[in-house]
């Protein structure tokens, strides 16, 4: 071979050699786009998967609320000397509440209150026992809209709804009982700005005070009716209240006679069972004991 034919063949292999290496590297090239394309793909699916999960995790269905609250309170009435509540059905999941029909006849009183509010335990300690005498007796009837307006004040653990709930509870499952749950709640009541009590010691409560129904603590520790007291409460606080003249609930507790908003005043007012008396009788007819 001429020195000429083998400069030309090593040419050749050389430019043989050097188009098998650009092939090589666009080869290799293609192949990180597509692994980076795919990567992308698959991370981005893990991001929507994990952001649909923790949406999914954070929604709580409002579903039906309790029974034997329709109006988003249990009414209870006097028959034969006894307290009883008024039977409904539960605001079907989506539904909205059905307004009392109230007999102007007899002192309807109406209570909207918070068992981490110590002013609504005020007003339980000092009138609840002779509101009591007045249901008895037929002169008068109490309803009762349990809510979470202080849930802020538990330090996240979000007592007041939990608590709200843990009534709603007994409300469906043991309604005889609910008044007695109601006061049990008061006497055992949290100070604000503490966590409050467990699931399961607001199940022990209301299971000692006469709730005896199997169904109510699990009910309870399940937060079964928690999302209806989100509803009920965001209900208070932008409508009207029913069987008043009162735009939205503005405070806790929230204590209306026969369409009349009880405004305490003085010294110990929320207490004062002698003028919360005068109040309901100029509002609502004589009660008797």
């Amino acid at each position: 071979m001429s020195d000429n034919e083998s400069k030309k063949a090593r040419r050749n292999a050389a430019r043989e050699r050097a188009a098998a290496q650009r092939a090589k590297e666009k080869a290799r090239k293609r192949r990180n786009k597509t692994l980076t394309i795919s990567g992308i793909i698959v991370g981005s699916l893990a991001v929507i998967a994990v952001v649909v999960l923790v949406i999914a995790n954070s929604i709580q269905p409002a579903g039906p609320g309790p029974k034997n609250m329709a109006s988003d309170g249990i009414v209870l009435q006097g028959q034969n000397g006894k307290i009883v509540p008024v039977e409904t059905k539960g605001i079907p999941e989506g539904g909205k509440p059905t307004a009392t029909k109230q007999d102007d006849s007899v002192a309807n009183i109406t209570v909207y209150e918070d068992y981490m509010c110590p002013i609504c335990n005020q007003f339980e300690t000092g009138n609840m026992s002779q509101i009591k005498q007045w249901v008895q007796s037929g002169s008068a009837t109490l309803e009762v809209h349990p809510f979470n307006l202080l849930d802020r004040s538990s330090l996240g653990s979000k007592y007041s709804t939990r608590s709200a709930a843990a009534a709603a509870c007994v409300a469906n499952y043991d309604p005889d009982a609910f008044l007695d749950v109601n006061t049990a709640f008061y006497e055992n009541q949290p100070s604000e700005g503490t966590r409050g009590l467990t699931n399961a010691k607001l199940a022990s409560i209301a299971k000692d005070a006469g709730a005896t129904n199997k169904n109510v603590a699990s009910c309870i520790t399940d937060q079964k009716f928690a999302g209806w007291v989100a509803d009920a409460t965001n209900r208070a606080l932008t409508q009207p209240l029913a069987n008043s003249s009162l735009d939205k609930l503005t405070g806790t507790p929230t204590v209306i006679v026969n369409g009349k908003q009880y405004n305490a005043t003085g010294t110990n007012a929320w207490t004062d069972a002698d003028a919360f008396a005068a109040f309901v009788e100029q509002n609502g007819g004589a009660v008797k004991n």
